[in-house]
């Protein structure tokens, strides 16, 4: 079976005069109309009876809303204040909405502006639109409101998504307008996903749809349209279930690095009651540099791996936003990264990564002839990130030392001191140390030693502010000093500091960036202090995360409540979030934050199903 391809998204182009749109390929009724806001209401929130379904839910209990076209976005957030008016507290509100031609974020902060009764949702919609780029974007409307924005075709899009929906908007262009989208292909998504007591509405009542969502399992009705439209349909899954209840279980998350603390956060901004263990403390090991960088590799090519660097990137931006992290300078700033060009290859792969679309403007451009900005990216300290994130009312810390795992429900871990820990879940984040557990020696991981030097700081290079990538890295000061790095060794497993490996980082600074390295005193670099760490990496170069798989199963299972999030390489402050939403997610039952494709690419079982293609009879 052949892997979907993902097109660069074609925003919508929109000409505004007197904030009215004019002469655009983009032509949403809710501009133009004072009583769109009302339409919207009637059509979508009456037809699936919203107000009385929120209101019925219970504290622990969750709703989805799949909608075909977010458009201005006005459907989603209609919905989202409805459900903070009447629901109970407690109760979770997930949006899924699909956009081919996404406006940019100035265009929807005009539309927005027609309802200033939105505008606290408005504001943080805007606050965290995610870019122009394909694939699954998830945001936080609200504490208790989620909204994953799927940009591209509906038809590629929907058979990537795999969790029932409770009721269906169906809004977009009208039938007449866009007949690529009301397709039988696109009935039998919405039926596939949707469960007894699913309900839809929509503004049109086009024969051909109503017929095609009866043949795909709907029970359609026509009622009163709004305004001066005669009709629009409505329609129903047979039979009524309860809303669904989120799980909001005992985790065990085993360490505190960047993997752990971004887990330990978003388990428990779901509700979860989460114990974190680590002997040594948080942030300990190859979390523990004094600064590391917000950054990316940018590819023309959207395969799964460069997907998940893409999407984990701008996904990385927004929770640094929601947690308002870098607390001051002093903790870092996100004020873009500089790639210099190392090679002639390296210039054209990311020209062609701008040029392509596939990275838009928002997130990549020219910073010179020779370099390129990741927009919003910068430095930080993980340390001080780490401990932002587990300073939270659910999450407990605990110096302890796991040396076994056993699956069950509850599984339980064994500790050093010979006590156990028991819980409904545990989450290994613990790198290259969890291939030394009893079972997971065959987890294909390679551990890579790093030496970063501390360099003191200059009058000329205090003022440095953001960093820089070329063959290593170059941080602005903190604490007085730069961060110069990092080596790469494969072969090499000392721990113990080298005075060559200093050279080696001086001497990359000084070939790529010498005006910098010249700034920084040149030949009298003054080295203050110097760090290992072992980068823990897959043989893939993609993070294990999701279900711990039991390899010595044939064919293999998964272990019952036991989860991995690790080998996040040199991007761990990149790739931890949106690792940690989706095992997060996974754990707690409800929509994910990334599309199936993605999920398989990640998954730890991966290893397991490429060996036995090759060697059925496989067993570590």
């Amino acid at each position: 079976m052949s892997l979907p391809t993902f097109p660069p998204i074609q925003p919508a182009n929109i000409d505004w005069q007197d904030n009215v749109p004019v002469a655009s390929d983009y032509n949403d009724p809710y501009f133009s109309r004072q009583d769109g806001m009302a339409e919207s209401r009637y059509v979508f929130l009456e037809g699936n009876r919203l107000a009385e379904r929120f209101r019925d839910m219970q504290a622990d209990q969750y709703f989805v809303i799949g909608e075909t076209g977010f458009g201005t976005g006005l459907n989603c957030l209609l919905a989202a204040q409805q459900f903070l008016e009447v629901a109970p507290a407690g109760a979770r509100l997930h949006l899924v909405s699909v956009e081919k031609h996404p406006l940019n974020r100035n265009d929807l902060q005009t539309a927005l502006s027609h309802w200033p009764s939105l505008a606290p949702l408005a504001e943080r919609l805007l606050a965290h639109y995610p870019p122009p780029t394909p694939g699954q974007h998830r945001l936080q409307l609200h504490p208790a409101i989620s909204l994953t924005l799927l940009y591209g075709d509906a038809d590629q899009l929907w058979p990537l998504f795999n969790h029932p929906v409770d009721a269906w908007f169906l809004d977009g262009f009208a039938p007449a307008c866009n007949p690529d989208m009301w397709q039988p292909t696109l009935f039998a998504e919405l039926a596939r996903l949707s469960r007894p007591g699913t309900t839809l509405a929509t503004f049109t009542a086009a024969g051909f749809v109503r017929r095609g969502l009866q043949e795909a399992g709907f029970s359609m009705e026509k009622r009163k349209g709004f305004g001066h439209k005669r009709h629009m349909l409505t329609g129903r899954v047979a039979d009524k279930t309860p809303a669904r209840q989120q799980a909001r279980p005992h985790v065990l998350v085993v360490g505190a690095g960047l993997a752990g603390a971004t887990t330990a956060r978003a388990l428990a901004e779901r509700g979860c009651q989460v114990t974190v263990t680590d002997p040594d403390g948080i942030a300990s090991h190859a979390s523990g540099n004094l600064a590391g960088v917000v950054y990316s590799t940018p590819s023309a090519h959207l395969t799964p791996q460069n997907r998940f660097y893409q999407q984990s990137y701008s996904h990385a931006l927004r929770w640094l936003a929601q947690h308002q992290f870098p607390l001051s300078p002093n903790n870092g700033q996100l004020n873009g990264v500089i790639q210099h060009f190392v090679d002639h290859k390296q210039k054209d792969k990311l020209t062609q990564a701008m040029d392509s679309g596939a990275w838009p403007a928002e997130l990549l451009r020219p910073a010179g002839d020779e370099a390129v900005e990741l927009v919003g990216g910068g430095y930080l300290q993980p340390a001080a990130w780490c401990q932002h994130l587990l300073d939270h009312p659910h999450i407990c810390l605990k110096r302890a030392t796991v040396t076994a795992l056993h699956e069950g429900t509850p599984a339980h871990a064994d500790l050093a001191d010979g006590s156990q820990l028991h819980a409904d879940t545990i989450v290994l984040c613990t790198a290259g140390a969890t291939a030394r557990l009893p079972g997971l020696s065959w987890l294909p991981l390679k551990h890579i030693r790093g030496q970063v030097s501390y360099c003191t700081a200059t009058d000329a290079s205090r003022e440095w502010q953001q960093a820089r990538c070329h063959g290593g890295y170059l941080t602005p000061a903190i604490n007085g000093l730069h961060c110069v790095g990092a080596t790469f060794n494969l072969h090499n497993h000392d721990p113990t500091p080298s005075d060559n490996d200093d050279t080696d980082n001086l001497a990359q600074l000084q070939r790529y960036l010498p005006r910098h390295w010249q700034a920084l005193g040149g030949e009298q670099i003054h080295i203050a202090d110097r760090r290992v760490a072992f980068r823990c990496q897959s043989i893939d170069f993609l993070p294990l995360c999701g279900p711990l798989p039991v390899a010595s199963d044939n064919p293999h299972r998964l272990a019952q409540g036991l989860y991995l999030n690790l080998a996040h390489g040199s991007r761990g402050i990149t790739g931890t979030p949106l690792c940690a939403d989706l095992i997060a997610d996974q754990i707690c039952g409800v929509p994910l934050p990334v599309d199936q494709q993605l999920v398989d690419a990640l998954a730890p079982a991966r290893f397991i199903v490429r060996k036995r293609r090759k060697q059925p009879e496989w067993k570590p």
